[in-house]
């Protein structure tokens, strides 16, 4: 197991988990890991062990173990099932492992998380970069790694891993409709090197290949289209509503109001039809597969 941020190791000897601090801002998120700490120090005092000694029983260190008890630490689910184990709390500590799982990433991560799960049709349009729900592992660690100020190796671990986690999206029953448009741009910025772009090419043919996904490419020599404002991105839902945001407009915030969502949908609708169909798109990213 890796230690935490730098890889140092606590002066008494245990080593830091790679766990991520609450963030004070997520009331929600709050609530959820301070009762998680709570139980674990009422079990651990019940048990008649000290911080410490607990720590090097579940082999982490005293200071992560009052992290995590004080509500300050988010717990991995192998925190929680050493704990259980060690305290022989008979399944109770490990169960909260859902609840964790639940705030474990940022809010607006969890937010956008939420609602693709929930939603019948994806739209989304990218100027930029990759779709993140169609990024490789390595490909948005490579992107994720290019802000500044950069985040710390816990926090990109953590950014990683949400990004991962909504890719589940794709094994829903029934399978939601996914259409993307990107750039053709996006498919040729060497993020991360060469090796990275081609795993990340190879990855659009084959979510481009399910039944229920469409991926289509702009051209750069096609100008005419009304996305030069940002990115696009439309959810719908099941009981008829819907959500959008776009880059440059709203404030950058998620709306649901029709005239609104009109916009963004008129938007796209242009988008699409002036890109690639979907059958042209995939031979394209095939023919810049075999060029890079």
């Amino acid at each position: 197991m890796s230690v935490d941020g730098a890889g140092t190791q606590h002066g008494d000897g245990g080593a830091d988990e790679p766990g991520w601090d609450v963030d004070p801002d997520d009331e929600s998120g709050v609530a959820v890991i301070a009762t998680v700490g709570r139980q674990i120090k009422a079990w651990r005092e019940s048990a008649g062990m000290r911080a410490g000694e607990f720590g090097a029983a579940i082999g982490y260190g005293e200071d992560l173990v009052y992290k995590v008890e004080g509500g300050r630490r988010i717990p991995r689910p192998e925190f929680l099932d050493r704990a259980d184990e060690v305290l022989r709390a008979g399944g109770k500590l490990a169960a909260m492992k859902q609840d964790v799982a639940e705030v474990r990433y940022p809010k607006k991560v969890r937010d956008l998380a939420k609602m693709e799960a929930k939603a019948v049709e994806l739209a989304a349009y990218g100027n930029h970069n990759i779709h993140g729900l169609l990024q490789t592992e390595t490909y948005m660690r490579a992107l994720l790694a290019t802000r500044r100020p950069a985040y710390s190796r816990p926090e990109l671990e953590r950014m990683v891993e949400a990004r991962m986690a909504r890719r589940s999206v794709f094994e829903r029953e029934p399978a939601p409709e996914f259409s993307f448009v990107q750039e053709e741009v996006t498919l040729r910025r060497p993020i991360g090197g060469t090796m990275v772009l081609r795993q990340q090419l190879e990855r659009l043919v084959e979510v481009g290949n399910l039944p229920n996904v469409e991926i289509q490419v702009m051209p750069t020599c096609r100008g005419d289209h009304p996305g030069t404002g940002g990115r696009i991105q439309v959810l719908k839902f099941g009981d008829g509503s819907a959500v959008g945001r776009t880059d440059n407009e709203f404030a950058g915030r998620p709306v649901s109001d029709p005239k609104q969502l009109r916009i963004l949908e008129l938007r796209y609708g242009i988008i699409r039809a002036r890109a690639l169909s979907p059958g042209e798109s995939l031979a394209f990213i095939e023919q810049v597969l075999g060029e890079t």
